[in-house]
C-alpha cells in the first residue's frame, strides 16, 4: 500500500503541475518573465501565510499593501502601478491565488501519507544497514571498546571471531543498558 500511494501522489502532483503551468502561461501576459515570477512568488507566500482567508481577501490584502507601498514609492513591484486596478490583472491574480490555495490544501492533506512514507523509508534504511553490518567483521575500535567494557563491568567475553559487526554492537548496547544504573545520580 505504501508503494501505491507515492505513485498516486506523483500522478496527482503531475496533474497539479500541469494546471499550475497552464495558469502561469496565461496570466500576466503584459509582464516580462522576471516580473511575472516575482509577483507569483510573492502571491504564493501570501497564500501560504493566510491559507485560512478566501481568495478575495488575499487579493484585497495584496492590493491594499501594494497601493500603500506605491504611495510611499517603496513598492517591490513598481511596474504594477499602471495595472493594479486593471480588471485583467485582478482576474489573473485571483486565478493564481485560487490555484495556490488548491496546492497548499492538497499538500496539507498529503502530509500524513508523506510522513508515513518517510517513516517506512527510515525503517527500511535501518534494516538494510543492519543486514550489511551482520555480514561485516567488527572494527578494531568496536573490539577494543567491547574488551574495555567487559573488563570494567566484569562481564564474560564472547568469542569475537564468530561475532559480526552487528553482534558486537548489540553486545555493547546490552552491556551499557544493563549497567546504565551506574550512571544515574541518586539523591
Amino acid at each position: 500500500m505504501l508503494f501505491v500511494e507515492p505513485l498516486l501522489f506523483f500522478c496527482v502532483c503531475m496533474c497539479y503541475n500541469q494546471t499550475m503551468y497552464e495558469i502561469k502561461n496565461r496570466i500576466y501576459l503584459d509582464f516580462d518573465k522576471t516580473q511575472k515570477s516575482a509577483i507569483c512568488n510573492y502571491l504564493r507566500s501570501i497564500v501560504k501565510q493566510n491559507l485560512d482567508l478566501s481568495s478575495g481577501d488575499i487579493l484585497n490584502k495584496f492590493i491594499d499593501d501594494e497601493k500603500y507601498y506605491l504611495k510611499l514609492n517603496a513598492s517591490r513591484f513598481p511596474f504594477i502601478a499602471e495595472y493594479i486596478d486593471n480588471a485583467q490583472f485582478l482576474k489573473d491574480s485571483v486565478d493564481y491565488i485560487n490555484e495556490c490555495i488548491k496546492y497548499y490544501r492538497y499538500k496539507e492533506k498529503q502530509r500524513p501519507i508523506i510522513q508515513a512514507q518517510k517513516e517506512f523509508e527510515k525503517k527500511k534504511r535501518k534494516f538494510l544497514q543492519e543486514v550489511k553490518m551482520s555480514k561485516e567483521n567488527p572494527t578494531k575500535k568496536q573490539i577494543y571498546y567491547y574488551d574495555k567494557l567487559c573488563k570494567r563491568y566484569n562481564v564474560e567475553k564472547k568469542d569475537i571471531e564468530t561475532l559480526s559487526k552487528l553482534d558486537i554492537k548489540n553486545e555493547i548496547e546490552s552491556i551499557l543498558n544493563e549497567h546504565s544504573d551506574d550512571y544515574k545520580i541518586i539523591d
